[in-house]
């Protein structure tokens, strides 16, 4: 998915949605920019430029495209005995490139779907190299036996010992491997987006 200028994109959402961004150079930058606009102006002003700065702030923040992210969104809104918010926020967060993210294996979501990508992580050890992937509780996502000792990943075993990932992951002691133990949940308040104003978006 080609994303354009990150700095642009970050400025106009007022969110740091990519790695670049999260930087104190940025964020001393955006805070002194003569041009901020308020969270609730931003997108064009009103309910639906509200409404649709949530959506691509998540939307960028997965790395998704809009038929991705909307398919996801129409899914939720669709499952029947779940609220449609929460909905969401478990397909987004149980892709497979977020669920190597969120195990500590790499430090951004674009380096976890690179990894998907080339084959270095198995599923239930069976190798995968589709980043959209839903992964389910119980599912034991892991890296590669053979690439283990890749460059990638030296120093991993330390890296997992100060690592602390969210409560429905659990990473093994050597750090290459994880099970999601129960499926993913946030409170809206942990998420720097709103998955009820995005339901709200599709639902009109």
């Amino acid at each position: 998915m080609r994303i354009g200028p990150k700095y642009k994109i970050c400025k106009r959402l007022g969110a740091s949605v990519f790695e670049k961004c999260q930087t104190q150079k940025f964020q001393l930058a955006e805070a002194r920019s003569p041009r901020r606009i308020s969270r609730g102006r931003r997108g064009g002003g009103g309910a639906y430029g509200a409404q649709l700065l949530e959506k691509q702030k998540a939307r960028f923040t997965y790395g998704l495209s809009e038929t991705q992210f909307s398919r996801y969104a129409r899914e939720a809104m669709e499952k029947r005995g779940i609220d449609s918010s929460q909905g969401l926020v478990t397909r987004l967060e149980s892709r497979l490139d977020n669920v190597v993210f969120r195990a500590g294996f790499v430090k951004t979501r674009r380096a976890a779907r690179q990894l998907v990508s080339h084959g270095h992580i198995t599923v239930n050890g069976k190798r995968m190299n589709v980043p959209s992937y839903l992964v389910a509780p119980e599912d034991v996502v892991a890296i590669r036996q053979e690439s283990r000792q890749s460059p990638l990943f030296a120093g991993r075993t330390e890296a997992s010992k100060e690592y602390q990932a969210p409560k429905w992951i659990t990473v093994n002691e050597d750090g290459h491997a994880a099970t999601m133990k129960t499926t993913p949940v946030f409170a809206e308040s942990e998420l720097s987006w709103s998955p009820t104003i995005i339901i709200q978006f599709y639902s009109r």
